[in-house]
């Protein structure tokens, strides 16, 4: 994608908020803010808006819009997601507070007097009530200590609960928000805002991956242990000839091989595509990879995708720096399997906690060595009192000056990085350390 579409599509969210508090202002906003009721009741109204713009702005965001997607990447995406969600939920639990307030203002019922009249007299609130707890369940089991409480599919399927919570809250503004109701311009607004956000997820997250899964049927090929834990599987079918995917990317992967199928997950393809097959190299981390060892060679797959910035079209600069931890090292070994390089341009660094653990490490070695690629082994357990990606043994160099004497000139390079959460961010701070520019470090993170 064009550099300018991603400041494009950010300018885009920020007009959208614009755009609301203009019509707020137009319906006469400001006018009524000279009485304590109508300064609250106004504040609300306001409030509310802004958070369902920013609700509708959450689903857009994960809707997977291609260009969208390959402007920002993933990762970005979803923590744009969480914040745009946080900020969300804030004006909209702001919004109930004013509103309850400022309509208690006027009346003689009283707060939990009028709290019992706008839920129960007021066409839609019941709706709009269930949707505010769907939407704050979602919420309470999107922040970091609950996620991690959870297991994936379990905090995937609660945050469906979202696209409920944001439907149950659009009969309440049709029937009763001013502000929707207030012009032509208004309600041509909201309608057209409802309408690119519900059009984005039935055309981007259903149908186009229904019609690539289905036009050409794919199915595993072959299915294989890659060593304690890990299993590669192999997909293939007319349809892989079809698919815009590059070396780097991710799909999000369903196996129709029983029970849960439903749940997609998300897995990097560890080859690079050869248009007639696809393949993923898998580590064992809870129910639905470690299904993956069971499958069976001709078990049908759907997919969604491809996904994710980790591919050479970022690529800005002749060198490369690749650095995998674990299983991270998956889609690195693609990249290294696709990229354009002349002897010496390339260099991966693989960080491995024994030698038995380096997933893929005879093909990382063979493949360097037919592409003139530097293929560096850091072995040995973790620094366990710093963060930090370098082993104990290496605790007497700063994470900088370590990174600097395996690659002296990685200031000029292209860092591309893939592992855990932690030694993500440990490797990224190393390389801003040692000059590598912001813009020249690419990374993917699979956090949920």
């Amino acid at each position: 994608m064009p550099s300018w579409w991603r400041d494009a599509t950010a300018a885009a969210g920020w007009l959208v908020l614009l755009a609301v508090t203009a019509l707020w202002v137009g319906g006469g906003g400001i006018r009524e803010l000279g009485s304590l009721a109508g300064a609250l009741t106004s504040t609300g109204r306001l409030t509310g808006l802004l958070a369902s713009a920013l609700l509708l702005l959450q689903v857009f965001l994960m809707a997977r819009v291609p260009w969208v997607e390959q402007a920002w990447g993933q990762d970005e995406l979803a923590r744009t997601h969480r914040l745009v969600g946080l900020a969300s939920s804030t004006l909209m639990l702001a919004h109930i507070a004013l509103i309850t307030l400022g309509y208690a203002a006027g009346s003689a019922l009283g707060i939990w007097g009028t709290v019992v009249d706008l839920v129960v007299g007021y066409p839609g609130m019941l709706l709009a009530v269930a949707g505010t707890a769907a939407l704050v369940m979602v919420v309470l089991t999107s922040v970091r200590r609950a996620r991690r409480r959870l297991r994936y599919e379990s905090w995937h399927l609660i945050h469906l609960y979202g696209y409920l919570g944001a439907g149950l809250a659009l009969p309440h503004q049709l029937w009763t928000g001013t502000d929707f109701l207030s012009s032509q311009t208004a309600t041509a607004f909201w309608w057209g805002l409802y309408a690119v956000c519900a059009g984005s997820v039935l055309a981007f997250r259903v149908a186009l991956p229904l019609w690539r899964s289905l036009r050409a049927p794919l199915r595993v090929v072959d299915v294989r242990p890659e060593g304690p834990g890990v299993t590669t599987v192999t997909v293939g079918g007319a349809g892989v000839s079809r698919m815009p995917v590059r070396a780097g990317q991710f799909f999000q992967w369903r196996f129709l091989d029983g029970p849960g199928w439903t749940r997609a997950h998300p897995y990097s393809i560890s080859a690079a595509p050869d248009g007639a097959t696809l393949r993923l190299t898998v580590a064992h981390v809870g129910d639905g990879s470690s299904r993956l060892a069971t499958l069976r060679p001709g078990t049908r797959v759907l997919v969604e995708g491809p996904y994710g910035r980790l591919h050479e079209g970022v690529r800005s600069r002749r060198k490369v720096l690749l650095m995998g931890s674990g299983i991270g090292i998956a889609p690195l070994r693609a990249l290294l399997e696709d990229l354009d390089q002349a002897p010496g341009d390339v260099t991966v660094v693989h960080r491995v906690h024994s030698a038995q653990d380096a997933v893929l490490g005879d093909e990382l070695t063979a493949l360097a060595a037919a592409r003139g690629a530097r293929h560096l082994v850091v072995e040995g357990p973790r620094v366990p009192d710093r963060p930090s990606w370098l082993p104990e043994q290496a605790r007497r160099l700063s994470d900088v000056d370590a990174l600097r004497e395996l690659v002296p000139d990685v200031a000029a390079h292209d860092v591309f990085i893939c592992g855990t959460d932690g030694w993500m961010t440990a490797a990224r701070t190393a390389a801003i350390g040692a000059g590598v520019p912001r813009d020249h470090i690419h990374l993917e993170r699979f956090t949920y």
